[in-house]
């Protein structure tokens, strides 16, 4: 199913998707991306895009006490007021790292904590590829095989986010994307 972002109906349509395990494309404010709840859509995810390596997903959360609660410890107050945007913060937690961002989309942040909890976000392309950005492209591509498409035009100018990496000092980039890191984070 394919609908327009300004659709009546739109939010119930994602959240009953969401809700239910299931799959959807739609912008998340920096690239389209796949989106489904945590960890009930991991394995789908991964076999859409034919992903087959076990590095995760990051997550996006709706709000940063939701980042702290994944966290296995406090996070720099520096790094948290950067948020919401398009920047991925790879941290620790109990088991190993997770890769946060809490976007800056009101309708992606609205669904997530209607949610209260966690999505996965992948960048909408089979694995090996790089992310589409045209919605004809994206439906051609991927229709029979998720439950929902939101469609909101093309996101010719799109880029990731960027992905930085606090588990140690000093922090460093692992991805440069459309964040601009301040210099004073990436000093010891």
């Amino acid at each position: 199913m394919v609908l327009r972002r300004g659709d009546t109906g739109l939010r119930s349509q994602v959240f009953a998707v969401l809700d239910g395990g299931g799959v959807a494309i739609f912008p998340c404010d920096t690239i389209y991306g796949f989106v489904g709840t945590v960890p009930a859509t991991e394995s789908r995810i991964r076999q859409i895009k034919g992903r087959g390596e076990t590095n995760p997903f990051l997550m996006l959360v709706g709000t940063a006490d939701q980042a702290v609660e994944l966290s296995n410890g406090p996070l720099d107050e520096r790094v948290v007021s950067l948020w919401p945007g398009p920047l991925t913060v790879v941290m620790r937690a109990a088991e190993g790292t997770v890769a946060v961002r809490l976007p800056d989309d009101p309708f992606l942040i609205e669904m997530i904590r209607s949610l209260g909890s966690p999505v996965y976000s992948t960048s909408v392309n089979r694995s090996g590829f790089p992310p589409m950005w045209r919605i004809r492209d994206i439906v051609a591509e991927f229709e029979n095989e998720v439950d929902l498409i939101v469609d909101a035009g093309d996101y010719p100018e799109g880029a990731p986010s960027t992905i930085l990496d606090i588990t140690q000092r000093p922090y460093r980039i692992l991805r440069q994307g459309a964040f601009e890191v301040p210099a004073a984070l990436l000093e010891r």
